[in-house]
């Protein structure tokens, strides 16, 4: 086979950089966003956050008196230049005029004039930051209980040994037995003495500290509790000590029989069990509130609903005006092209990154302004491709504009993915929206009789009642995706 040389011409799709960062930045959250932003200030000295709280820091001098005669340029602020001074060939100079332009700046240096005079109030205490208690553990809360109640050495070091051995929950994870077999023989524990320690510790606060099993923890716990009348103190122990099983599965009838009781009677033992705590220790257990800041904020206008972008999530970026003005000195001779070029990108792909967002929730809001106006009964369904042809996207675009962004509503906050749901048929030949389905569901179980509460066929008949085609398994579905129990954990006496 002879070689040759021959010229060719096609098309390719390429990723370019700057692309790639628009595709990773609209794809973050909002945390993931700071947190990639953050990387970027430090790695590009050209960028600089307007919204940076050491912005408005009080400035001082070597001696240490306040620099109120700090220059815009000191202070990180942008600089203005006159046009007469820029030359033509200075190309690098005016790319930094237009990257300027992308962000107003109007803010000024901090000075003590700015400050109001008069006698200081209450008010002044609300802008000193507030100091978080030191969080109190278990064991110990334990300790100094024992501490005060127990003086021979030996008593508080097994009691501790105990208190060591319990679990978040305030469970003894461990026996007795395998307790006494772990320590040394020449400590001569007695297994008496084991169980005196955890006697003391079983009448610490919280109540049903140091049980072994949940039935002993509720007896521990419908023991103490004070202004109970005996009959119905008995029962309620009988029931966690020897039926819990039953009663767990609230199988009333038979517990009737086993206990020889009536409804009243087992009615009030079922007040007193459910005012145990099953995890005592939980409540000492150090968690951390998770909160989400909304993308976007829904407000009922005039006109309709309205759609705004959450100003407190949106990072305010320009070009450093102090490396922009060693850039217009050096003319363009200092090597920092590609990080202004860096800059640039970075502060356009951010803006349309709002601007994708603000548009898809817009296209949102228009589709389902039923729910806006009745709730969650009124959701229409939706699928990505439909606001994808509205807006002339992509629809891969779209479901990354949706993931871990979140919308303010009248209603409370929500994903925009929440706005997205499949369709279940009518009799009228029209749609309904699974999550209206699932709003409807979670409706007739809250209107329901406890006694003889809805199973899921009858919420699939009552559905098709209202001409909404759904099998029994969907209705068993939607309930568990909702996080209610079935019929026979919702029965009550």
């Amino acid at each position: 086979m002879k070689q040759s040389l021959q010229l060719r011409t096609s098309q390719h799709l390429a990723l370019t950089p700057q692309l790639q960062q628009s595709i990773r930045l609209l794809q973050l959250s909002t945390l993931e966003l700071h947190q990639e932003l953050e990387t970027l200030l430090i790695e590009n000295p050209l960028l600089e956050r307007v919204d940076d709280p050491l912005d408005h820091a009080v400035r001082l001098l070597a001696d240490g008196a306040v620099n109120s005669a700090s220059t815009a340029a000191d202070a990180g602020m942008e600089v203005p230049v006159r046009e007469d001074k820029l030359t033509p060939d200075t190309s690098e100079s005016s790319e930094v005029a237009n990257a300027n332009e992308t962000m107003s700046a109007s803010d000024n240096d901090w000075s003590f004039d700015d400050v109001p005079q008069g006698n200081r109030g209450a008010e002044e205490d609300e802008g000193r930051p507030q100091l978080e208690a030191a969080h109190i553990t278990l064991r110990d809360y334990l300790l100094e209980q024992m501490r005060l109640n127990l003086r021979e050495p030996r008593d508080r070091a097994l009691v501790e040994l105990m208190i060591d051995a319990l679990d978040d929950n305030g469970y003894l994870s461990e026996t007795l037995d395998e307790i006494h077999a772990s320590l040394p023989l020449e400590l001569c524990v007695d297994p008496d003495e084991l169980s005196f320690a955890l006697s003391m510790l079983q009448s610490f606060d919280p109540a049903g500290v140091g049980a072994r099993t949940p039935a002993e923890c509720l007896a521990l716990q419908i023991k103490r509790f004070p202004k109970i009348p005996f009959v119905t103190r008995r029962l309620a122990l009988q029931i966690v000590e020897t039926q819990l099983g039953l009663f767990a599965q609230r199988d009333f009838n038979k517990l009737k029989k086993i206990l020889d009781c009536d409804d009243e009677d087992l009615r009030e033992a079922q007040a007193v069990i459910r005012q145990c705590r099953p995890r005592p220790g939980a409540e000492f257990s150090a968690t951390d509130s998770d909160y989400v800041v909304p993308d976007v904020i829904v407000k009922k206008s005039g006109n309709g609903w309205q759609v705004l972008l959450n100003q407190d999530v949106m990072p305010k970026l320009r070009v450093s005006s102090m490396y922009a003005n060693i850039m217009k000195q050096s003319r363009g001779e200092s090597g920092m092209g590609p990080q202004l070029q860096e800059a640039r990108w970075l502060i356009k792909n951010m803006r349309q990154r709002f601007d994708t967002i603000l548009r898809v929730a817009q296209a949102i809001v228009e589709r389902q302004r039923n729910f806006f106006a009745h709730g969650a009964v009124a959701m229409r369904p939706l699928v990505l491709r439909e606001i994808a042809d509205t807006l002339g996207l992509h629809e891969s675009t779209i479901s990354r504009v949706t993931t871990q962004k979140y919308m303010l509503t009248p209603h409370g906050m929500f994903e925009l993915k929440y706005f997205f749901g499949s369709h279940v048929a009518t009799e009228t030949g029209g749609e309904a929206s699974s999550t209206a389905i699932r709003a409807l569901i979670k409706q007739l179980i809250g209107a329901e009789d406890q006694k003889s509460p809805l199973s899921d066929s009858k919420i699939a008949d009552m559905l098709g009642e209202q001409g909404m085609v759904i099998a029994r398994r969907t209705v068993a579905k939607y309930r568990e995706a909702l996080k209610i129990p079935p019929v026979s954990l919702r029965k009550s006496l």
